[in-house]
């Protein structure tokens, strides 16, 4: 029997792939580690052990008493407004949790660990058309170290390193996967982020409003193509290196995929209108022209199937969504 734990699993991608496991796996042992114990007995299967501890503090991370096969650290704070708002306990959150799961993955037996980073570890980097970025650029993009914003992406850089530290040193089988923006089925209806606002617009037969120009690129991939790579990884990665999870096809500008689902998700019902603020109180990301490559996952076995259609799809017909 397989064991596993997953932190962070009271959260969108966190509960996701508890499901997917638990419905691949019936036998699997399954502990989750959560803030809110509560929240997560609503979205977790029931025949999951449930562990609420505070991961930030290592003292209570070191009490616990917990072994197993498969590790997947996904506890983060992922909405822009907190890392404004709160960059100290953003970047808190996201250095000293890893720090105290991977001290947790030493005391254990892993047959293998995957740490959830992010696109965002590749800063403001210039991309040319045709161009894809791979795991080896990460070091090509900038990002502003005087800008509360950038709690994130420099916290999960750090993490990332904390992560190849603890595999060097002490021979954590740890793998990174880094994610681009991820979403389709399962959103929870308390989710703000840009994807969301458009599948909530479509649905209520309003314009959708961009608080940018849309110039940034961004990078796609379906939460159940997510979930499968996430897993392609834990099973067939390489410890000590990184992995773009992304949908290649999927690539596209903020605009391009506001207009999409105008045109194609709401058939022309609705159009997209601007109104930018010239502050960042809306907290997003800068401007980038990244490209992800897929291409070193791939080469693991991994596919992925969900375009933008069928995310959005997903998205907007799920009872649990916006």
């Amino acid at each position: 029997m397989n064991t596993y734990l997953i932190t962070g699993a009271a959260g969108y991608i966190g509960a996701m792939i508890v499901k997917y496991i638990r419905m691949i796996d019936e036998k699997a042992d399954i502990t989750a580690l959560v803030r809110n114990k509560a929240k997560a007995e609503k979205v977790l299967p029931y025949n999951v052990q449930i562990a609420e501890v505070d991961l930030t503090d290592g003292k209570k991370a070191a009490s616990l008493n917990l072994d197993c096969d498969y590790l997947i650290h996904c506890a983060s704070i992922t909405g822009s407004a907190e890392m404004l708002a709160h960059p100290v306990e953003v970047t808190e959150s996201i250095i000293n949790t890893t720090q105290n799961v991977l001290e947790l993955a030493r005391r254990c037996q892993l047959k293998s660990m995957v740490y959830l980073s992010s696109m965002e570890v590749y800063g403001n980097i210039d991309c040319p058309i045709g161009h894809r970025v791979t795991e080896k650029e990460v070091s090509r993009g900038a990002v502003e170290l005087l800008a509360s914003r950038s709690c994130y992406p420099l916290g999960k850089r750090m993490a990332e390193n904390i992560c190849y530290s603890y595999y060097k040193e002490y021979g954590v089988p740890v793998k990174i996967a880094r994610l681009s923006q991820t979403f389709g089925e399962g959103v929870p209806s308390s989710d703000k982020r840009v994807f969301s606002q458009f599948a909530k617009a479509v649905r209520e037969n309003c314009d959708i409003v961009l608080h940018t120009w849309g110039l940034s690129m961004g990078n796609y991939c379906g939460i159940h193509d997510a979930i499968s790579g996430i897993i392609t990884i834990l099973e067939k990665g390489t410890s000590g290196e990184a992995y773009n999870v992304v949908n290649e096809s999927n690539t596209m500008t903020i605009r391009q995929m506001a207009k999409l689902v105008a045109d194609k998700m709401a058939d022309g019902r609705i159009k997209v209108v601007y109104d930018v603020a010239d502050d960042e109180r809306y907290g997003y990301a800068a401007d980038t022209a990244l490209r992800l490559s897929g291409e070193k996952l791939m080469s693991l076995g991994w596919r992925p199937e969900e375009d933008l259609e069928d995310m959005y799809s997903q998205l907007i017909k799920d009872s649990a969504s916006i």
